[in-house]
C-alpha cells in the first residue's frame, strides 16, 4: 500500500460566514453602544442594545436554517453576548444613573455583569439537557432589553439617570439576580411559525407592532419588564398548585383511615 492510500483525509478548516457576519453585528452593537455612552449619548447606546438583540435573534435561526451550526459559533456567540447583554447594559446604565451612587453604584453593575457571565455559562452547560421550553433564569437579552429600555424611556421623557439612581441600581441588580435565580421563564421555542394559527393571532400580532411603533421605548421597556415579572409569578402559581395537591392527597389519605 502506498502511503497516500494509508494518509488520513485532511479536515477542512474553516468557518462559516453568514451566522458568524450576525454574531459580528451583535458585538459591535454592543462594542458601539458602550462608546455612545461615554459620549453620553444614551438614546443611541439603548437603540443599539435593542439591535444586539435583533442580530443575535438571527444568527442562530440562521445557523439552523443553513444547517451551519458549530462549536466555534456557540463559543463565539456567547462572548458576543457578554458584551452586548453584559458589560454593554451594565456600563450604559452605570455612565446614565448609577455613578453618583459610589460603592453601591459601581457593585450594582457588577452584580449585573456577574450575573450575566454566570448565566452564559450556565446556559451553555445545560445545552442538550435542559427543557427547551423553559429557561433556567433570565435570558441575557430579555435582562439587557430591560436596561436599555429603562434608559431610553429616561431620555425620551427627559428624566436625568441622576434622579433616578436608586431607582436604577435596584432594577439593576434585581435583573442581575434574576439572571442566576432558578427561576424558570418561557422560552416560546415550541412555537411553530410555519404552521396554521387562528386569525385572532395576525390581528394580535399587527395591534403589537402598531402599539410598538406608536411608543418604541415605554412598549419594548413594559413588554420585556412583564416577561421578567412573568417568572416569579409563574412559580408562585405553580407552588400554590403543588401545595393545594399536596393538601388534597393528605385530605384523601385521612378520609380512608
Amino acid at each position: 500500500m502506498t502511503d497516500e492510500a494509508t494518509e488520513k483525509p485532511k479536515r477542512r478548516r474553516g468557518i462559516y460566514l453568514l451566522p458568524n457576519l450576525f454574531t459580528t453585528a451583535t458585538l459591535f452593537a454592543g462594542f458601539y453602544a458602550i462608546l455612545a455612552a461615554m459620549s453620553n449619548r444614551f438614546e443611541a447606546a439603548a437603540i443599539a442594545i435593542f439591535l444586539a438583540m435583533v442580530a443575535d435573534g438571527i444568527d442562530g435561526r440562521v445557523a439552523r436554517m443553513t444547517n451551519t451550526q458549530t462549536d466555534f459559533g456557540a463559543e463565539y456567540d456567547s462572548l458576543a453576548d457578554m458584551v452586548a447583554f453584559g458589560l454593554a447594559p451594565a456600563l450604559v446604565v452605570y455612565l446614565w444613573a448609577l455613578s453618583g451612587l459610589g460603592k453601591f453604584g459601581w457593585l450594582a453593575a457588577f452584580v449585573y455583569t456577574a450575573g450575566t457571565a454566570l448565566r452564559l455559562a450556565r446556559f451553555n452547560t445545560q445545552v442538550g439537557t435542559a427543557d427547551k421550553r423553559y429557561f433556567q433564569g433570565l435570558a441575557s437579552p430579555a435582562a439587557a432589553a430591560i436596561m436599555a429600555g429603562a434608559v431610553w424611556v429616561g431620555v425620551v421623557q427627559e428624566v436625568a439617570g441622576s434622579d433616578v439612581p436608586w431607582l436604577a441600581g435596584t432594577i439593576t441588580l434585581a435583573t442581575g439576580l434574576l439572571m442566576v435565580s432558578n427561576i424558570r421563564y418561557h422560552s416560546f421555542k415550541e412555537i411553530d411559525f410555519r404552521g396554521k394559527v387562528p386569525f385572532i393571532v395576525l390581528v394580535a400580532v399587527m395591534l403589537g407592532f402598531a402599539l410598538t411603533l406608536w411608543h418604541p421605548p415605554l412598549v419594548l421597556f413594559l413588554l420585556f419588564l412583564g416577561y421578567a415579572v412573568s417568572g416569579p409569578v409563574m412559580t408562585l402559581f405553580q407552588l400554590r398548585q403543588r401545595r393545594a395537591r399536596r393538601e388534597t392527597k393528605a385530605a384523601e389519605t385521612d378520609h380512608k383511615k
